[in-house]
């Protein structure tokens, strides 16, 4: 569950500092701040810390996306990404590096994780929710990437900008960012259910499997 994500609006550059040097900075402010964070999202007011939190990250780059979600391993996970931009991997591994250790209330990650059971999820766009255990795929793996077609039986309800979210959003649930970036190919919707298509779950295992990882 993802409360906010955000930075849209410019920033200026960031200060002439190193990378780590603004990781130790960013997780001293964190500190900080980190028991106003956890009295907003106990309360379920998230909002009452966005635009900290937004100065916080954005002192780190301006680039970089963040997210407050659930988390897998703790209660709240701290999300920090560039996007798979590799001008903003050298920030964000600075920044993984200097993180302090995980514990039961919060973990952290450089890149949006995979969801444990992406066909366990439901996607509320507008008044339509969207499960993504009704998604199907076909994919072809081509010197070692993966083209993928996605299809959902509400594509043709949908407009432009919904089926766009809903060809990516369940890559990125089902793969975690980093995996998507590095393996897939080619992705685009597709307006019928094509032939030999299948479920999420099994694109991870292909995917994986390309990778050696069947964690």
């Amino acid at each position: 569950m993802s409360w906010f994500r955000r930075r849209t609006e410019p920033a200026p550059p960031p200060a002439r500092r190193s990378d780590r040097e603004r990781a130790a900075e960013f997780w001293r402010r964190w500190a900080e701040l980190l028991p106003e964070v956890s009295a907003a999202l106990g309360d379920g007011e998230p909002h009452r810390v966005e635009n900290r939190l937004c100065e916080l990250v954005a002192d780190l780059h301006p680039d970089l996306h963040f997210s407050l979600e659930r988390g897998h391993r703790a209660i709240y996970a701290l999300v920090v990404s560039g996007q798979e931009d590799p001008r903003l991997r050298p920030c964000t591994d600075a920044w993984a590096a200097a993180a302090p250790p995980e514990d039961m209330i919060w973990e952290y990650h450089d890149s949006v994780p995979p969801v444990p059971d992406p066909t366990g999820v439901t996607v509320n766009l507008g008044a339509r929710r969207l499960r993504l255990a009704d998604v199907r795929v076909v994919a072809r793996v081509a010197d070692g990437l993966v083209d993928v077609a996605v299809f959902h039986p509400l594509f043709p309800e949908l407009d432009e900008r919904q089926r766009r979210t809903m060809t990516f959003l369940p890559l990125d649930a089902t793969l975690g960012e980093r995996l998507a970036g590095e393996r897939l190919g080619r992705v685009e919707p597709a307006a019928a259910e094509p032939a030999g298509a299948f479920g999420l779950l099994e694109l991870r295992e292909l995917v994986r499997g390309l990778s050696g990882d069947r964690a």
